[in-house]
């Protein structure tokens, strides 16, 4: 069963949302959707006013499929904290998508703001275009980062995607920024074109893998091995990669993996092996 739902007009000010999920729709009648809050800046508005909206909908959060179309830039925490169902969203989307969410799915045809899926537990959130900073991360001031469940970004990637990562999966195959997989404990990080340095700061546990160009290694890193393949999830990427561990500062066993190929200028630390 699904609804839909598009703008009424161009958005000028942030919207904040956090009401359209399969959680808060279940069981509601489209005119009780309609009569939904959510906030316009500081001005409290109900859903109804901001969108047109129509469909079936479905009496628990599993049976309920939302689908967007429009621009959604300006709209944040769509599918917090949801536990099951599905987003749609052709276009692009604000800040927040996901942030919390235990299960269900959520796919994006365009880019989504920073902050996507931030402390994350489970589901699966795919994105087509871009990412802002923060994937999978944790708010200022908590260890928490994301804890399952999966992100894809066909695009590229902010800066500290997965920082305080527990667990899951961040597959992102475009380019990503600095600082990917600090502090992380756990959990796998997939970056299939550039990193932008700084990978793996701080971490104590779980797994990086760079299959672009990255400037430089951390030295708080130690060349253990080099690897012909490397496991992500269910697939095998074929390298070889040079297998780093670290953060040493943190008395760290993370793994961070660099291919070979694309890295000659790293070349020298085969010296050490």
């Amino acid at each position: 069963m699904t609804v839909f739902l598009r703008p009424k007009y161009s958005f000028k000010v942030p919207i904040t949302a956090k009401c359209i999920s399969p959680d808060a729709f279940a069981s509601k009648t489209i005119e009780e959707i309609k009569t939904l809050n959510v906030w316009q800046g500081n001005k409290q508005r109900s859903l109804g006013e901001l969108f047109e909206i129509s469909g079936e909908n479905g009496k628990t959060p599993e049976e309920v499929n939302i689908q967007f179309s429009g621009d959604l830039a300006k709209v944040k925490r769509i599918g917090e904290e949801m536990t099951a169902g599905e987003i749609t969203i052709e276009g692009d989307v604000g800040m927040h998508l996901g942030e919390k969410m235990t299960g269900g799915k959520i796919s994006v045809s365009g880019n989504a703001g920073s902050w996507l899926g931030v402390m994350m537990k489970g589901g699966s959130i795919a994105v087509k275009g871009d990412a802002g900073d923060y994937v999978g991360a944790a708010y200022r001031g908590s260890t928490k980062g994301m804890r399952g469940g999966t992100i894809a970004i066909h695009g590229n990637a902010g800066n500290e995607a997965g920082c305080f990562m527990r667990k899951g999966l961040i597959k992102i195959y475009g380019n990503a920024g600095q600082f990917v997989g600090m502090h992380m404990h756990n959990g796998t990080i997939f970056v299939q074109g550039d990193s932008n340095g700084r990978a793996g700061a701080s971490m104590t546990g779980g797994k990086i893998v760079l299959v672009g160009l990255i400037a430089s290694v951390l030295p708080s890193f130690t060349i253990d091995n080099v690897k012909k393949k490397v496991k992500v999830d269910d697939e095998e990427v074929q390298g070889p990669f040079y297998l780093f561990a670290g953060d040493i500062t943190e008395k760290g066993n993370g793994k961070l993996y660099i291919s070979q190929a694309k890295n000659q200028h790293l070349n020298f630390y085969e010296k050490y092996l």
